[in-house]
């Protein structure tokens, strides 16, 4: 992306006021239910640093912790971002191509796009949902179709008995399935909207099912860091929705959350969970992403607060009142590691017994701090339904020596013979991961 009015050279000068700052802490101290947070720090331009795409080499693989071995099952996908395991164990893997983003209205904005840019897969991804049918779970599709095409920006899917539903940017689209099909021809059905608009800043709609198959819960991202775009480019953002499947109704379940993504159910308590990315440019410590258990009705501070009552003093009219009531999360992650997926290992046979009683995040990974956070997917035991410990990582080795990111893991999921399967967007590639033995 080209950097009007201020070129390469202004933006290599305002990128070099990024160095100003507090120097990042060890993000150790902001793990767990109650994280490091420092002072505020405002920037002119935030710090930035860039994980340009490399790609990975022949044979070339993540790094996995001691006892797991990790092995491609699908390559050459163009931006794979979600995985939806079928009950007969096909998968379904999406391949969305984002919006273009908005024009900028700030001078920063200019030069936060061209650097965000840069960090991107290369190439258009098609915006189809791909499907892979392993059939006797040695780790190699033998079958790979274009399952669904012609949707826009396909994120979230969910299967209740035979009507799978797709989350793209703008809606939610129900398609009739039929077990063991390899292709759907048949028209979607749109059953409610979802908020899109001319900005669309966060572009990704996650979704779930309720347990009992009678709602849709679908995650909705701000429509900007922080109101930057104005508090009514927000109406029904930063939220997440719950959705009859029968009408179409839907009604705010959750406000206050940033970007929620990986929304998922704990099965021992069948809560709602979820994994939330934070606001940027407040300093390298902060804001921390987290995960959360999601309360009906709860509101978690976006824009107005963070972590509770932290006031965010660069949003205008301040709210009080809300800030008053804010619910604080669970779990932090750290900041800045852009949490996308995350699933509950209780079916992850396949994996020692070590992994199997907590949940797998999917860290996306910073770029708008000097030093890299993420860019791992890492495993948080949990009992009694809740969080019970460190984060342990799990699958590493996304970014090169050279700072080049190989890949970047997005969403995961546990396969029918019991594998962690993950997506790499900018690899192209679903990994899964089993026990070395």
């Amino acid at each position: 992306m080209s950097v009007p009015r201020l070129g390469l050279l202004g933006a290599g000068a305002v990128l070099a006021l990024a160095a100003c700052g507090p120097a990042p802490s060890d993000p150790a101290r902001q793990l767990g239910p109650n994280p490091y947070l420092p002072e505020q720090h405002e920037y002119l331009m935030p710090p930035m640093a860039l994980s340009k795409p490399g790609g990975w080499a022949p044979e070339q693989t993540p790094t996995v912790a001691p006892g797991l071995r990790i092995q491609a099952l699908a390559t050459g996908l163009k931006n794979p971002r979600r995985i939806l395991v079928l009950p007969n164990g096909d998968l379904l893997v999406a391949e969305p191509q984002p919006p273009d983003p908005p024009h900028p209205k700030r001078p920063k904005d200019f030069v936060m796009n061209w650097v965000e840019a840069k960090t991107h897969p290369p190439g258009k991804a098609p915006n189809d949902i791909v499907l892979l049918r392993d059939a006797n779970g040695d780790g190699v599709p033998e079958t790979k179709t274009v399952f669904l095409k012609g949707l826009n920006a396909p994120f979230g899917m969910a299967l209740v008995g035979g009507d799978l539903y797709v989350a793209d940017t703008d809606g939610v689209l129900r398609f009739p399935y039929t077990t063991g099909e390899t292709q759907v021809t048949a028209p979607g059905v749109m059953l409610t909207d979802l908020p899109q608009g001319p900005i669309d800043h966060h572009w990704t709609k996650d979704l779930t099912a309720s347990p009992d198959g009678s709602k849709l819960y679908a995650g909705v991202g701000s429509n900007s860091n922080i109101t930057e775009n104005g508090i009514g480019a927000e109406k029904d953002r930063a939220a997440i929705w719950e959705i009859d499947r029968a009408s179409g109704a839907h009604r705010l379940f959750a406000t206050g959350l940033r970007n929620p993504n990986g929304l998922t159910f704990e099965p021992s308590t069948g809560v709602l969970w979820a994994v939330i990315n934070e606001r940027d440019e407040l300093g390298p410590d902060l804001v921390p992403d987290y995960m959360t258990s999601v309360k009906d009705g709860g509101f978690y501070g976006w824009p107005y607060s963070y972590w509770g009552q932290h006031v965010d003093p660069r949003v205008k009219p301040q709210r009080p009142d809300l800030v008053a009531k804010a619910t604080v999360p669970d779990y932090g992650l750290s900041s800045h590691v852009a949490p996308l997926g995350m699933v509950f290992s209780n079916t992850a046979t396949a994996l020692p017994p070590a992994w199997r009683s907590g949940a797998f995040v999917g860290e996306h990974g910073s770029w708008n701090r000097k030093q890299f956070n993420g860019y791992k997917v890492v495993y948080v035991p949990f009992a009694n339904g809740r969080p019970a410990g460190k984060p342990v990582d799990v699958v590493t080795g996304f970014i090169g020596k050279d700072g080049k990111a190989h890949g970047r893991p997005v969403g995961v999921a546990i396969d029918a013979h019991g594998g962690l399967l993950i997506a790499d967007d900018i690899g192209g590639t679903v990994w899964r991961v089993t026990a070395a033995q």
